[in-house]
């Protein structure tokens, strides 16, 4: 295995069960001493989406261009990540709403090392059927996008120009995400 996997690895490993209760709004010093906080972070603001390759439900490489044209939340996430699964189906929802409209993409992608399969069957089991099984079992796109934590959602506009991410877990339905979802053009929902 490659060192830079191993390392990014232990970070999501570490991070994911950790309590953030710290206020979003904590000062950018403060923040990198810490390390990363829960909430909003707009640090990567314009930022290209990278070309990191995955899997996509139907088993295939794909990439983030290929959402480019409409605004797209990408959720990091795995199954043995308490946090993540408990906003998986908030995610759903959110899919669910805006597969009608079109006006956003939503998609979720596993950081799980195990084959596709397991991380469709979880996702069955959850009931969670508007989420396609996105796979990244090599960790390529948590890595280039340097998410230290999961759950992490990174909200993407139409040209694939990073808008802001979203550190830990968050209520995909709630007003504070509709709000958040509304700067990439997404319409408010909920």
């Amino acid at each position: 295995m490659h060192r830079s996997f191993l390392v990014a690895f232990a970070l999501l490993v570490s991070a994911c069960g950790q309590e953030m209760d710290q206020p979003a709004a904590n000062n950018e010093a403060q923040a990198e001493a810490e390390g990363p906080v829960k909430g909003v972070d707009r640090s990567h603001k314009g930022e290209a989406a990278p070309d990191a390759k995955f899997t996509n439900p139907d088993g295939e490489e794909t990439s983030l261009a290929e959402f480019r044209g409409v605004p797209v939340a990408v959720n990091l996430w795995a199954t043995w990540c308490a946090p993540c699964v408990k906003e998986l189906p908030t995610l759903n929802a959110l899919a669910r709403t805006h597969d009608k409209d079109g006006a956003l993409g939503v998609i979720a992608v596993s950081q799980d090392s195990g084959p596709q399969g397991s991380v469709e069957a979880f996702l069955s089991k959850l009931k969670v059927d508007d989420l396609g099984a996105y796979h990244d079992p090599k960790m390529a796109l948590s890595g280039a996008l340097n998410a230290q934590v999961l759950p992490t959602t990174i909200l993407y506009d139409a040209q694939g120009r990073e808008v802001w991410r979203y550190v830990g877990d968050l209520d995909w339905t709630s007003a504070e995400a509709a709000k958040l979802l509304a700067e990439a053009g997404a319409p408010q929902k909920g």
